[in-house]
């Protein structure tokens, strides 16, 4: 019988509380909000947060560390935006459901590829298809609109009012979570964890650890192209940079920053980025020096990031406490 590991125990603690939490801060922030910039933010940063979530079951529940996650993204992205704009009629709610039906067919093709590979050589390999796609995108001017992207994306009349959209992102993104709740709680998602900290053990006792790298590599690919296809209706517009390595590179910082050991702490990560990105990247244009500052400073104060080590100090005083 499987054993769960310190990290599984309080990602099970986390629980249904957290992902209430989440929807009643979010569900209640437009109430509080002084102007539309705002309440357009914090949709980026539930978008950011589901994105980072759907990359951190790769990393932080399996140890597959990718760098090619832009590239499910910003085919989500460009599927639902190109939907919308080359076509007449079509509900935006489908052009969602294409993006993130394209992000798991990109997977699903690649992923048989990737898995092969470990460690390093499985970063690598992603990131050199990351890329190949960046670059048919780039490219592609007669189709994908080359680097100028696609502007003016439209939306259904009632989503044209930025509130309604949050709410409409808000909806998607805590049913999409609350999947990926119950999946890292579900024996599957034991198994991922058995996986990452040993897969020699893992394969000895008769699992085919390939079969559950490849399904946690299409989710993750289905859950990053819905929040890509969820960016392009927020932002009305794609470009090549959501395919681009520093696309993978800042939602890895996500996860690394809020804590990739736990469910919430690449949720957390976003928020941060995002915030140190638009608010303080509004008053200087040296912005990447004060993520540097705060990433220097996680690492030398909070090891396991901020919603990590705090989680690890509550395991511990609970541990004593029980002793």
């Amino acid at each position: 019988m499987l054993k769960e590991s310190k990290s599984f125990v309080l990602a099970k603690q986390q629980g249904i509380w957290g992902w209430l939490i989440f929807i009643v801060l979010f569900a209640a922030f437009p109430f509080f909000a002084t102007s539309e910039y705002q309440v357009k933010l914090a949709n980026k940063i539930m978008t950011f947060s589901l994105f980072a979530i759907s990359f951190n079951l790769l990393y932080g529940y399996t140890g597959m560390l990718s760098f090619g996650q832009a590239a499910f993204y910003g085919l989500g992205g460009y599927a639902a935006g190109m939907l919308m704009t080359k076509t007449t009629g079509c509900p935006f709610l489908l052009s969602v459901a294409a993006g993130t039906f394209f992000g798991g067919l990109a997977a699903l093709i690649l992923g048989p590829l990737c898995i092969r590979m470990t460690g390093v050589f499985f970063t690598m390999l992603t990131l050199a298809f990351a890329e190949l796609l960046w670059g048919v995108v780039f490219k592609w001017y007669g189709f994908t609109g080359g680097d100028n992207g696609i502007q003016g994306i439209p939306l259904n009349s009632i989503l044209e009012n930025p509130r309604y959209y949050y709410y409409f992102t808000l909806v998607i993104v805590s049913l999409a979570l609350y999947l990926c709740l119950r999946l890292v709680r579900s024996p599957f998602g034991l198994i991922l964890k058995t996986i990452h900290e040993n897969p020699i053990r893992t394969e000895f006792i008769g699992l085919k650890i390939k079969r559950y790298q490849l399904a946690i590599f299409v989710i993750s690919g289905l859950l990053s192209g819905l929040a890509g296809a969820l960016f392009a209706g927020e932002q009305r517009s794609i470009h090549p940079d959501m395919l681009h390595w520093p696309m993978s590179g800042e939602v890895i910082l996500m996860a690394i920053l809020g804590g990739f050991s736990t469910f919430w702490g690449p949720s957390v990560g976003a928020g941060i980025i995002l915030f140190i990105q638009d608010i303080i990247g509004a008053k200087t244009e040296y912005w990447e020096i004060c993520i540097g500052v705060v990433m220097l400073a996680i690492v030398i104060l909070l090891p396991g990031g901020v919603v990590g080590t705090f989680q690890g100090m509550g395991f511990r005083s609970k541990k004593r406490e029980s002793e």
